[in-house]
């Protein structure tokens, strides 16, 4: 009788995604058993509630049933929050996944259909599917990206919103990324992409994994993979566990072993690999807040062809003009030295919370990766020439706002810490040195669309990097380039034949962007787009001076480089409807202090003879165009045209530049069985034409045993060629559910042999003859 039974409940009850009130919601008290229905205005007031703990069920026909504990002492107020059905939860998780990430650059899609088809192979035989990117190749497995002709380190790779560090710098150092990790790939040609680098001078790709579904339920697929060049296959699993609350997590692994390598006449020797891979990701998805870990290890070991390391001046006149390798040995699978072997570790956490004022969202990344390089040694000895260990932590805030329904705003912020150790374990001179470096960004990009037809964005960046190293140079060397009078700061010993020196620079780097575009009707777009990038000078260009073992080469880099600032003009037009699609891109882009490197000479080294590359620096202007048409007749049958054309020349003396990629043509014809298991058929041709502008770098080198001189011809590219590639898919559905697909591809039909001018051991090998690839992928 002494039980206060005179307090009062109100409830509010409101929608989380808008924060509009909830009309007709439904509370019930379990314990009391009575209930009621909240006013127009999302409200409700229970009278008379005695002291004590209530369960209230709240549900609305477009939301879940929540229950809530709530206390009551005295008059109490309690504001709920329900949450959009699965429906319109999963239809937010597919818009965000098809987010665009520059809005006034055409962006270019590789469909989860082609990675699928490609998921045997590398990522930069992938983006080759995009029409005007190309790949700089160091053999059969290892290719960098090249978009608009840039690459290495003016072409930035986004791994799951992380930027990849993975001493991108090497020629030979193709992404440490593997292709089954990833559900989605774009490439934004040019610099726009200004929330993820300010010096991307050639593009960003954007490799994403796609958003969890908001149901009970468990999938995956298996992949293997079986091809006859090489001898070797794959085989890739992955499954995902998902909840309708929000909660998931996914597993994904990668296994891969090949052997040598083979053209149409012989096997390349020591061209094998293995690889293990494997990734992991868990975390919370809801509307106004979520989280999420993500870790991934990409692991390899890969052979270097034998017979691009040589001994004498000879050796390396008769490797090039012979074309075909001096050490030919039977197939295998064994990898022996030259070798590298390569991993690399990726942690995120990232997290994310809807305010009034916008979407707030903090990541923390840490990367590690680790290089080691092999080469013939004296004594037997086993351990690496080269072992370096770069170590990554960077931390980002970043904000995404909407001022009204045509106006968008996004800004951040973000620091970098990298420290690189080269390990003086190996007792091989460090081609590049120890150093610590320091990034802060930020960055400010707003959008707004005036009608229905016109939109224009607009963005800035602001990058500040610093340089600390440490470095032994050859004395010699130090006072040639004249380092003694230009940085007398640097200089911390002079050890005679040795100079120990600490080279500190500070850059500071604006880049920006403003772009429209312009809808002429639905499904047709104008593109234009004025970008400045500027990039600073990689450690690379900076510091080298010694032999790269897996380039097989001697690299020089400069310490008075500037950074380079690309100005960069692109126009696209793109129209598209249910039977065709046509694409045509076009770019001009003058860079300022562009940094290059060129063979100048050969060196002899206790290793053997090498070519001595020199980086360069001048001003040059490239510019291209590329153009894409695919037209569906009837319902099954299909067509896709794709030319390419890039030229860069420096711009004091209209000399070409190094390994601009040549005028490429790509033509194929698809037929579709709709009611035969859709199985489809293709026709691929690919035209590779002859580059006719190419900076003459030849040079004579002195023959020690019959005392003369001989032309060493490093710059004369070679012919044309053409490829046909056939290939063929069918799917079946299982008594489960699931879903199998068989692949059948045949590249290099005909067995044909060529060399590729951007495979930079065309020196000494041809490139591949006929591979006949067989793939069986089942979903469930």
């Amino acid at each position: 009788m002494g039980q206060n039974c005179d307090n009062k409940l109100s409830i509010e009850v409101i929608d989380l995604h808008d924060g509009s009130s909830l009309v007709n919601t439904n509370i019930y008290f379990e314990e009391i058993d009575i209930g009621g229905k909240t006013d127009q205005n999302g409200i409700i007031v229970f009278e008379n509630l005695c002291d004590g703990s209530y369960t209230l069920s709240v549900s609305h026909e477009d939301c879940e049933t929540l229950n809530v504990k709530v206390a009551v002492k005295k008059d109490t107020y309690k504001k709920v929050y329900l949450e959009h059905h699965l429906n319109e939860l999963q239809e937010i998780i597919v818009t965000s996944s098809n987010r665009v990430n520059s809005k006034s650059l055409f962006e270019n899609k590789i469909s989860k259909e082609v990675l699928d088809d490609y998921n045997s192979r590398t990522l930069g035989e992938v983006l080759q599917t995009v029409t005007g990117v190309s790949t700089l190749n160091s053999g059969s497995y290892l290719s960098k990206p090249v978009i608009n002709g840039l690459h290495s380190s003016r072409v930035i790779l986004i791994n799951n919103d992380v930027r990849l560090e993975d001493q991108e710098w090497g020629i030979e150092h193709a992404p440490s990324i593997d292709i089954n990790s990833i559900d989605k790939l774009s490439v934004i040609k040019g610099a726009s992409a200004l929330q993820y680098a300010g010096d991307a001078v050639g593009g960003v790709i954007i490799a994403e994994t796609s958003n969890e579904k908001l149901v009970d339920d468990l999938y995956g697929s298996v992949t293997t993979n079986l091809q006859s060049n090489g001898r070797g296959g794959s085989v890739s699993t992955n499954f995902t566990k998902t909840k309708s609350n929000g909660w998931y997590y996914k597993f994904q692994g990668t296994l891969k072993q090949m052997g040598d390598f083979e053209t149409a006449d012989y096997f390349m020797t020591n061209t094998g690999f293995q690889e293990n891979n494997i990734s992991l990701k868990a975390g919370l998805n809801r509307i106004d807040h979520g989280f999420e870990i993500y870790y991934s290890l990409f692991s390899n070991q890969l052979g270097i062809l034998r017979s691009s390391h040589v001994h004498t001046a000879i050796d390396i006149i008769n490797a090039i003009n012979n074309e075909i390798p001096s050490v030919i040995e039977e197939f295998s699978y064994d990898i022996n030295i030259p070798r590298q072997k390569i991993s690399h570790n990726l942690v995120k956490i990232k997290a994310f919370k809807n305010f009034n004022f916008g979407k707030l969202s903090m990541r923390y990344d840490y990367q590690v990766n680790d290089r080691k390089e092999f080469d013939i040694r004296r004594g037997g000895r086993t351990n690496p020439v080269l072992d370096l260990n770069l170590q990554t932590h960077a931390l980002a805030l970043d904000l995404q706002s909407k001022f009204d329904s045509s106006s968008n705003f996004k800004a951040g912020i973000s620091g970098r810490y990298q420290k690189n150790f080269p390990d003086p374990a190996t007792g091989v001179k460090r081609i590049i040195p120890d150093y610590k470096k320091y990034d802060f960004s930020f960055y400010s990009i707003y959008d707004t669309t005036f009608n229905e037809d016109w939109l224009v964005e607009a963005g800035i960046r602001y990058d500040f990097s610093h340089i600390n190293s440490y470095k032994y140079y050859r004395t010699s060397l130090w006072e040639l380039r004249n380092y003694n009078e230009l940085f007398p700061e640097f200089l911390v010993e002079d050890l005679g034949t040795n100079t120990l020196t600490n080279p500190k620079f500070d850059f500071h780097n604006i880049s920006s962007n403003l772009g429209v575009r312009y809808s002429i009707n639905e499904g047709e777009n104008i593109y234009l787009n004025y970008s400045i990038s500027s990039r600073k000078p990689n450690p690379s260009e900076l510091f080298s001076e010694g032999l790269h073992h897996s380039s097989a080469r001697i690299e020089i880099g400069d310490l008075s480089f500037q950074s380079e600032v690309g100005n960069n003009i692109s126009l696209t037009y793109n129209l598209s409807n249910e039977k065709s699609a046509l694409t045509f891109n076009s770019f001009i882009n003058y860079v300022n202090d562009f940094i290059y490197i060129i063979p100048v000479r050969t060196t002899t080294t206790l290793a053997g003879v090498f070519p001595v590359w020199e980086y360069m620096q001048s001003d040059a202007n490239l510019y291209g165009f590329d153009v894409k048409y695919d037209k569906q007749y009837f319902d099954n049958f299909f067509i896709v045209h794709q030319f390419s054309l890039v030229k860069g020349y420096e711009r004091s003396n209209d000399k070409p530049l190094i390994n601009m990629p040549p005028a490429n043509l790509k033509n194929s014809i698809s037929y579709n069985f709709l009611d035969f298991n859709n199985l489809n058929i293709s026709l691929e041709s690919e035209y590779v034409f002859e580059q006719n502008e190419y900076p003459d770098t030849n040079f004579e080198i002195y023959i020690p045993t019959s005392q003369t001189y001989a032309m060493l011809d490093m710059s004369t590219p070679p012919q044309a060629y053409h490829l046909l590639n056939l290939s063929s898919s069918i799917q079946f559905g299982s008594k489960n559910g699931g879903e199998y697909k068989i692949n059948v591809r045949v590249e290099n039909l005909f067995n044909n042999l060529y060399k590729d001018y951007l495979n930079r051991l065309r020196y000494f090998t041809h490139d591949m003859g006929r591979n006949i690839m067989l793939s069986l992928n089942y979903n469930y």
